[in-house]
């Protein structure tokens, strides 16, 4: 059990930007944020036994980590209308922005977009924004690459007619 316990340890720190993602993706709040990290861990220490090595952890981890998150945020409807997703890569292109005016503005009306989505299509979104192929993608959220790349296309569709040019 302590060779198990070291080993999700390790994994799990390995990978902790994923917790941090997902978090800042559902929750506005620190406590809140705090609060899905420690429900992640936890439902990825119980699932942790039936993980199996051979395929990539990553991959196992989004997929506990965005349904614990889903199920967090459908739990508690004051979340929900709190979440905006604060995902790094936002921030850093926004800090890039600072002296453009506006590409901040461009960076900020996509926050507000991601943050109306519906928990699937964001989940959906932070892993194409992070370069998932859509076979990964389509492992992590249960559904098939086809509906993966449908719901891309869709939402690429809606970015294309609710952001300013």
């Amino acid at each position: 059990m302590d060779n198990a316990r070291q080993r999700f340890g390790e994994l799990l720190d390995a990978h902790r930007k994923i917790v941090f993602k997902v978090g800042n993706t559902y929750c506005r709040h620190p406590d809140d944020r705090a609060d899905l990290a420690q429900e992640i861990a936890t439902q990825l220490w119980r699932a942790y036994p039936g993980y199996d090595p051979s395929r990539p952890f990553s991959t196992w981890m989004y997929r506990i980590a965005l349904n614990v998150a889903i199920s967090f945020v459908r739990s508690d409807g004051p979340r929900q209308r709190n979440a905006v997703p604060l995902d790094e890569d936002l921030h850093e292109l926004a800090d890039e922005s600072a002296g453009d005016h506006e590409s901040a503005q461009r960076v900020r009306a996509l926050h507000r977009f991601i943050g109306q989505l519906e928990p699937l299509n964001r989940a959906l979104l932070l892993l194409y924004l992070e370069d998932r192929s859509y076979r990964e993608i389509a492992e992590v959220l249960g559904i098939s690459e086809t509906n993966v790349a449908t719901k891309i296309s869709r939402l690429k569709q809606r970015i294309r007619s609710e952001m300013p040019d």
